[in-house]
């Protein structure tokens, strides 16, 4: 029995609402559009061609975040798994931790990640474990301690560092106990307590 192409659109609708509109060519073939009905749409402009074998409804509305679903994609496996986690000033910036406007999108990937690292972004290379991770809508991000962790361990001003603690401690998101037992590095931990230090001096 021929499928309504109707309802082919309607699947694939419903696998890209979940993406910010985005979706793979394995998720079109996997709702019913040949790699030939694919070729019309891409050709007539109603998919727009983002990446190799990633495309985006065309009229579907913009979303707030778009470019972490978009890049996200991008990371995916041979099997269409993404292997990116947004992370660092990135993952600071969706948790609402601090005041860091990150120019570039930092995600981090699995050690073994191949892909040259596009223009918009940053990668950092770790292995990191699923406790470590939140996933939402068509991407992963750090949880706000790993998150917290990562930029300890990194560059970040100790005055954008102390901000983002500030904001996670009011916010009962984590507890100071948990950042001192989270494994860092004498020089992260050094970061960490210089960051807690100008909150303590805030604080008088």
């Amino acid at each position: 029995m021929k499928r309504d192409p109707r309802e082919t659109e309607r699947r694939l609708l419903v696998i890209a609402s979940s993406q910010a509109g985005y979706f793979t060519a394995r998720q079109a073939l996997s709702v019913g559009y040949t790699y030939r009905q694919q070729h019309f749409h891409r050709e007539r402009g109603n998919w727009l061609p983002i990446d190799h074998g990633l495309f985006r409804f065309r009229d579907y509305p913009n979303s707030q975040n778009e470019d972490l679903i978009r890049w996200s994609m991008w990371s995916r496996d041979q099997r269409g798994n993404i292997k990116a986690v947004v992370s660092h000033e990135s993952a600071l910036d969706f948790h609402e931790l601090g005041e860091v406007m990150p120019a570039k999108l930092h995600m981090t990937v699995p050690s073994n990640f191949r892909k040259q690292s596009p223009e918009a972004c940053v990668l950092h290379y770790n292995d990191l474990p699923t406790v470590d991770i939140e996933s939402h809508d068509g991407f992963l991000v750090t949880t706000p301690l790993r998150t917290l962790k990562d930029v300890a361990e990194g560059d970040l001003s100790p005055e954008y560092l102390a901000k983002a603690l500030h904001d996670s401690l009011n916010r009962g998101i984590v507890r100071r106990k948990e950042l001192e037992q989270n494994g860092l590095s004498t020089a992260g931990k050094q970061r960490l307590n210089e960051a807690l230090k100008v909150l303590e001096l805030e604080a008088r």
